[in-house]
């Protein structure tokens, strides 16, 4: 109910809605609007208060919560439920065990802290409390296991997007999973599967962003930034939570209908990796020559210094001369 009366107050922010007018829309008394109202305030949310013409919407604080972004997103959302943690060990870790509790598609899970956050190969993701963007979504999609990849591809174009939205500034894609500014990390993008014979049964991905981060332990701030350091400028990051969720919705609907062509050129349109010379690290080998593209699957297409061409479905990329 307190994420109806935020919802409310924030569709109304131009004017004042009275108590009475509240109860009424929500079928509740004056006095649980009044608490739930209370409530908000206590979490930082600026709600003035004039007898003989109600509540009124002023602004929000830099919060993550359930009622913050369910309030906030499109009214016909494919989220189903929020969960939010204020520390959480990994949202990738909690999300796998709600998928084995039977959460539904569309389950978005969200923490302000991850004592393990987990990227790609196993590494550590770097993420402090009240600054970053650290977040897992359930997919339950009817597609085959050799798609997966391209839910990565997808979800990259919409977190860029959703800082072209939010910031005003483009972000480059890295194949297979890399949000850049300046050559740095701001977001990377983590999929995992749980599968029976070549049929998935869920998607769990999870999206890191470094937004209002000004400092980087040693190890980090050498590859990595923030939206912050690169702008001078401060972000709401459930702004950004509520856009990615929104862009990646009809990005994902479009690729359910269209298949991934659609997205391939989406892309490709922010892809810095394309016509560089690079190096391609497999579980097998290491190959270097030049990213061609991606293929109507998602799939990396290198073509070394002999003239070989190699399909590359999962590797670490990093420029030749790195």
């Amino acid at each position: 109910m307190k994420t109806k009366v935020l919802q409310l107050l924030r569709n109304h922010r131009d004017d004042y809605l009275s108590g009475e007018k509240i109860s009424a829309l929500l079928s509740c008394s004056r006095t649980m609007v009044w608490k739930y109202i209370d409530a908000l305030r206590k979490e930082g949310y600026e709600i003035e208060a004039i007898s003989n013409k109600g509540y009124k919407f002023i602004g929000e604080p830099d919060r993550l919560s359930e009622h913050e972004v369910l309030s906030r997103l499109d009214p016909d959302t494919f989220v189903q439920k929020v969960v939010y943690e204020d520390l959480a060990e990994s949202t990738q870790q909690l999300a796998h065990a709600l998928v084995h509790a039977g959460a539904e598609t569309g389950t978005v899970v969200i923490a302000n802290q991850q004592t393990s956050g987990r990227g790609r190969l196993g590494r550590n993701w770097y993420s402090p409390a009240n600054t970053g963007i650290w977040m897992s979504l359930i997919l339950k999609p009817d597609m085959e296991i050799r798609k997966a990849p391209q839910l990565t591809l997808v979800a990259a174009v919409a977190a860029a997007r959703a800082v072209r939205q939010v910031c005003g500034i483009d972000a480059d894609i890295k194949w297979p999973n890399d949000l850049l500014l300046h050559n740095k990390k701001i977001a990377g993008i983590l999929t995992e599967m749980q599968a029976e014979m070549d049929q998935m049964k869920s998607v769990v991905i999870g999206i890191g962003m470094n937004v209002n981060e000004i400092s980087f332990p040693s190890g980090v701030h050498e590859v990595a930034t923030s939206l912050k350091k690169e702008t001078g400028k401060c972000f709401k990051r459930a702004d950004i939570v509520v856009s990615i969720l929104n862009e990646f919705q009809w990005l994902y609907d479009a690729y359910l209908t269209k298949g991934f062509p659609f997205i391939k050129p989406l892309w490709e349109a922010r892809a810095v990796t394309i016509g560089k010379e690079i190096t391609a690290k497999t579980h097998k080998d290491t190959i270097v020559g030049t990213a061609e593209g991606i293929d109507d699957e998602g799939v990396l297409l290198i073509k070394d210094k002999a003239g070989h061409h190699h399909r590359i479905y999962s590797a670490d990329i990093e420029a030749a001369n790195d």
